[in-house]
């Protein structure tokens, strides 16, 4: 028989989770599949970037010291040699008193060591060009390897990759990466009362919610979920499914049966593997208490609540913090309700955001766990800390974006 609940605080489950982990495999990736991605060791740039001085305006190259003192009144008159053309090998050597036109990227030419822009210059005939405005060394030259140097680490390991990442990679010419595979977690919904989201559920089913919901919140921390079909409170199926899912996974996500009551045998299930111990059995927060974690060999099992909110808020309290490769986003905002709340228990309420006179406001998500419209009205949610009673109107708290 399963054991009554054995309540830790939120900390100390999700520190649990994340030391009981299971190690995360490594693999070389392409860089179109490396976004979102998370680095298993550092990368160093192959080459300078950018690999020749070049200008980042278009105009003339010159040796900045020929136009030192010029002005509207009194420009430098420059002899035109020529032009770079883009894409090319610069192919000209100025000389003091010279300069020879250059688009934006062009390659500086050698003896030239800045550029004018073209709006402080005048043609003056074939072979002469007016300055009309000083540049000092270096101006409007984007220097070989001044934004990256060969050799430099670019990204740690554990660095997360984003679109932009990508594009810097790609400019470099690193074509394929360590990568560390992404987490595969299977999620198995029990409960008899649970029908697939195609049905029309007759009197006291309720449609499978958390399948669904936990798989995009699987996805946004860069996992791959795999859905089991559902499972009814029955011991011998249900063991057959975790044992499938613990083959096919790193991680094993459970919700429904987690509570205490007579249909509940998931932990019963859980424990009766030879290697299964208990990490957890119930959690010092609302919604949530009867979270549950147990480790079979090195694998683990996390049990969620049933009631969608439930599962969701704790997902995001103790599983996505080990998923996922970056904290969650979060933002202050001012309490618009009296909040009240229980001594001795974190509490985690849903918010919906809203902005007034430039100012984030946080509207509590009131209703109990099972209320569906909660779930997409909410922007995020606050945490009362344990030692609290509450939160005043008015006050600056913390949103946690989901």
């Amino acid at each position: 028989m399963a054991e009554f609940l054995k309540v830790v605080s939120f900390q100390e489950a999700r520190q649990k989770i994340i030391e009981c982990f299971p190690r995360q495999g490594k693999e070389r990736v392409y860089l179109t599949e490396a976004q979102r991605r998370v680095l298993a060791s550092d990368v160093q740039s192959p080459e300078d970037l950018p690999a020749f001085h070049r200008t980042v305006v278009d105009g003339y190259a010159v040796l900045a010291e020929d136009t030192f003192g010029s002005s509207e009144s009194l420009p430098a008159y420059l002899d035109y040699v020529g032009e770079v053309k883009m894409g090319q090998d610069a192919g000209l050597s100025l000389q003091k008193g010279q300069c020879c036109w250059i688009p934006t990227g062009g390659m500086l030419p050698a003896g030239s060591n800045a550029a004018v822009m073209v709006e402080y210059t005048e043609k003056l005939g074939e072979d002469t060009v007016l300055v009309y405005r000083p540049v000092g060394p270096w101006e409007n030259i984007m220097q070989k390897g001044e934004d990256i140097k060969k050799e430099e680490v670019i990204f740690s390991a554990g660095s997360f990759l984003r679109a932009q990442d990508i594009g810097l990679l790609a400019s470099l010419g690193i074509s394929e990466l360590p990568v560390f595979k992404p987490w595969r977690v299977g999620l198995i919904s029990t409960g008899d009362e649970i029908v697939p989201i195609e049905e029309t559920p007759t009197i006291g089913k309720v449609r499978d919610v958390n399948s669904h919901a936990l798989a995009a919140a699987i996805k946004d921390c860069g996992a791959i979920p795999h859905n089991y079909p559902l499972v009814r409170d029955d011991f011998k199926v249900l063991k057959n499914t975790v044992e499938l899912g613990l083959r096919e996974n790193d991680l094993l996500i459970m919700s429904g049966g987690s509570s205490v009551g007579l249909m509940d045998v998931t932990l019963d299930v859980l424990l009766s593997f030879p290697e299964a111990e208990m990490l957890f059995h119930g959690i010092a927060v609302k919604p949530g208490k009867p979270t549950l974690a147990v480790k079979i060999g090195d694998k683990m099992v996390i049990g969620l609540p049933g009631h969608p909110v439930s599962a969701l808020m704790m997902f995001h309290i103790v599983c996505a913090p080990a998923l996922s490769p970056y904290p969650p986003l979060s933002i202050d905002a001012r309490l618009e309700l009296n909040l009240s709340s229980q001594a001795g228990r974190d509490d985690f309420v849903p918010v919906e955001l809203r902005e007034e006179k430039g100012e984030k406001l946080a509207l509590p998500l009131l209703g109990k766990s099972g209320l569906m419209n909660i779930l997409s009205q909410a922007s995020g949610f606050i945490h009362i800390p344990y030692e609290k009673q509450g939160l005043v109107k008015g006050e600056n708290t913390r949103v946690y974006l989901y």
